[in-house]
């Protein structure tokens, strides 16, 4: 492209940025302009915008939001300014409004010294909301952290909250900053209010039969009298729960009534914390539950309603003392692009926590999505899925180095954690969780289980750890870890069994970079170990090896074998083995209850290096094996070996051995099987159909030796 035409596009741009800006500012003046829009006018609500006067200030916004709704207005804002927010209340959002402010508008929470306060409130009958804007600061820094709300408060002033939301619908945020609040800079949660609550006196033994009519039944108990949906929340609400069963089954049965008595209908095999909608028409109704005894019984009758379809977006939330954000009783929330960072003053401590305390008669949380959000310099956590269901957690850079980036808690169900970069930070998961294409540096995994999959994981310099619960409550696959010799680094496998699949290990760790010590009967399938430290060699741990690779680094340590030391069940079937050419010993087997199988696989030995000696085993059956060792030096090599000279005089420790089928290539006559130092007593060992080139046999004389070649 010659100048002229560089210079023509360079002008084109130009006046497209022209025109591009002159309609962002012909479109922000229409909206002001707009019927619609309203710019509070601060002069007429008695509104402070130089951080004074907070009782004034803060009840002069409310006003002008109330006035801005009853006068279509749908969109508010204020000037840029310093607002300061009266420690004894809150801004509370009206509904269908965006409240739009400049950066430079700052609400700033009055300093106080109690241990729970809201900057912005959006209650449950609030919906269609957007929060666009402005600075929300809490009072963190000079916060009085001596006082008590009421002498039975806990004290930990870890509930002074930027903006909070208890059960309000349609609900956007958008491009906010929410910083030093001594608790959280958002909560999503939930409303409630018990309804009833019935102890053992208000139940006698009884049924209602298909009519809804009362029958006699000694051996189930229903309420004496009817609960109502009098209460003045069901006149817009038709939903309830029942909750904190006490000596109660978590099952019942409700029968649905009208005003006058006319049954309506009934719903069977109800549990505990379902939310139950009420039938049309429907004003009361009975519970029955399937046991016979009412003693110390007890139940509650609630409205609760969770905060729903949330947006939560561009945003930054940042120097609080609990949490970023909690989500503690919410359904469909998506909360993306934001950045949470050094949160830190008392746990969790977190960027973003799902935690509604649902298993302690809390609020519920489902359908979360957290996506394309950065975390940095989070004390303790960057996300927790403590409790809830169905959470998407995917896209995310997760950088408090030495942090835990995720955890997955006992009372959460269903994650999905997608294409998250763990950086320093790491992933701590009790079960229920799919981990797809994530990758890791620095850190390392604990994966608990049951019913974790994880298909895609990059880790460098971090530890693949697993520790199952329940047999294959673990799976893994296509799993590359690359090491660097900077920490100790690989994968460790320890608890019940697991199935793994196509694992990759690249290059040195500090320590070993496989490891554990799983109960029997663990699968791995397609695990390449490549370029490991022979200085401390691998502890492999029980399992069935099936078409796995193993190769040590050249240049590295002398006796750092591959060790087979568990009393367990090993299988390494079409296996490859390659010996670096300073290793003494390349296999070591060595624990009294051992059963280990070698068969189909091949060894390749570049020094005078034992590729197989057994020190001690229950059953030893080396079968169809290639072993290849054309750099020997010295002819007392000995190729397998079971025990060795130092132990001829001991009594013999491996129980049972078989040699069959093997293919022993050496450059020089070295000693490709020897058993003659077994031990003493050593039964007769099974040494047939071996082909020898090249090296000999040390057998003793009681072997089982037949159909051998040596050539």
């Amino acid at each position: 492209m010659n100048i002229l035409k560089l210079v023509l596009v360079f002008l084109l741009g130009m006046q497209v940025s022209l025109l591009s800006k002159d309609s962002v500012q012909a479109a922000n003046a229409a909206a002001s302009d707009s019927k619609e829009y309203y710019l509070i006018e601060l002069a007429r609500f008695g509104i402070y915008k130089d951080g004074t006067h907070p009782v004034e200030t803060t009840k002069g916004i409310n006003n002008a939001l109330q006035w801005a709704a009853q006068n279509g207005k749908t969109t508010t804002s204020l000037p840029p300014g310093k607002y300061l927010i009266d420690k004894n209340s809150r801004i509370n959002m009206v509904s269908n409004m965006i409240f739009d402010l400049p950066m430079d508008a700052v609400l700033k929470k009055e300093t106080n010294g109690k241990e729970s306060y809201q900057l912005m409130y959006l209650g449950y009958e609030t919906q269609n909301v957007t929060l666009r804007g402005g600075t929300y600061i809490g009072d963190k820094e000079t916060h009085d952290f001596s006082k008590k709300d009421h002498k039975h408060s806990a004290g930990t002033h870890e509930s002074g909250y930027g903006i909070i939301t208890q059960g309000a619908t349609n609900v956007t945020i958008d491009g906010v900053k929410a910083i030093n609040f001594t608790g959280d800079g958002l909560a999503l949660g939930g409303y409630g209010t018990m309804i009833k609550d019935l102890y053992e006196g208000q139940f006698i033994n009884g049924d209602f039969d298909d009519k809804g009519k009362n029958i006699s039944n000694p051996k189930k108990i229903r309420t004496k009298e009817p609960l109502t949906f009098s209460h003045a929340i069901f006149k817009t609400e038709n939903s309830f729960e029942l909750s904190n069963t006490i000596k109660l089954p978590r099952a019942f049965d409700i029968f649905f009534y009208k005003a006058n008595g006319s049954f309506i209908t009934k719903k069977a095999n109800v549990k505990a914390r379902d939310i139950i909608q009420i039938p049309e028409g429907a004003a009361k109704f009975h519970l029955v539950f399937d046991q016979a005894t009412k003693k110390a019984a007890y139940v509650e009758f609630w409205f609760r309603k969770v905060t729903s379809n949330v947006v939560v977006q561009n945003s930054e939330f940042a120097y609080n003392r609990r949490q970023g954000i909690t989500v503690g009783g919410a359904n469909q929330v998506l909360i993306t692009n934001n950045t949470l960072h050094d949160i830190k003053g008392t746990m969790p401590q977190a960027g973003i926590d799902l935690e509604g305390g649902f298993g302690e008669n809390g609020h519920r949380n489902s359908n979360i999505t957290i996506k394309s959000n950065k975390f940095y310099n989070n004390a303790s956590y960057d996300v927790i899925l403590y409790d809830g269901n169905d959470a998407i957690v995917e896209d995310n850079h997760l950088a408090s180095k030495g942090a835990i980036g995720l955890a997955i808690s006992d009372p959460f169900k269903g994650a999905l954690v997608k294409n998250n970069h763990f950086d320093g930070s790491r992933i701590i998961a009790a079960h229920d969780a799919t981990f797809i294409d994530n990758k890791m540096n620095d850190s390392y995994t604990t994966f608990d289980g049951p019913n974790i999959k994880i298909d895609g994981l990059t880790l460098t310099d971090s530890m693949f750890a697993i520790s199952a619960k329940v047999a294959f409550g673990v799976s893994a696959s296509n799993i590359t870890i690359n090491n660097n010799n900077k920490s100790d680094s690989g994968l460790s496998v320890w608890g019940k069994p697991v199935h793994l699949k196509d694992i990759t290990i690249n290059g040195q760790g500090k320590l070993r970079v496989v490891s554990g010590g799983a109960a029997e009967g663990s699968i791995f399938d397609n695990l390449k170990v490549i370029g490991y430290n022979t200085t401390n060699g691998l502890s492999l741990p029980p399992g069935t090896y099936n078409n796995c690779v193993f190769e040590g680094a050249e240049g590295t340590g002398k006796y750092g074998s591959i060790n087979i030391s568990l009393g367990s069940k090993y299988v390494f079937d079409q296996c490859s083995f390659k010996s670096p050419s300073n290793l003494s010993t390349y296999l070591l087997g060595e624990h009294p209850k051992l059963d280990l199988t070698i068969k189909n696989s091949t060894f390749e030995l570049l020094g005078n290096t034992q590729a197989i000696s057994i020190q001690a085993a229950k059953n030893v059956l080396l079968e169809n094996n290639t072993i290849t060792a054309n750099k020997i030096t010295s002819d007392k090599t000995e190729i397998i070996r079971i025990n060795d000279l130092w132990k001829r005089n001991e009594r013999h420790d491996v129980l049972k051995a078989v040699v069959r089928g093997n293919t022993i290539t050496t450059n020089r006559a070295a000693i490709g099987i020897a058993t003659l130092y077994a031990g003493t007593g050593a039964p007769a060992y099974t040494i047939e159909n071996n082909t020898l080139y090249t090296s000999k046999l040390l057998v003793k004389s009681n072997d089982t030796v037949k159909n051998n070649t040596l050539k």
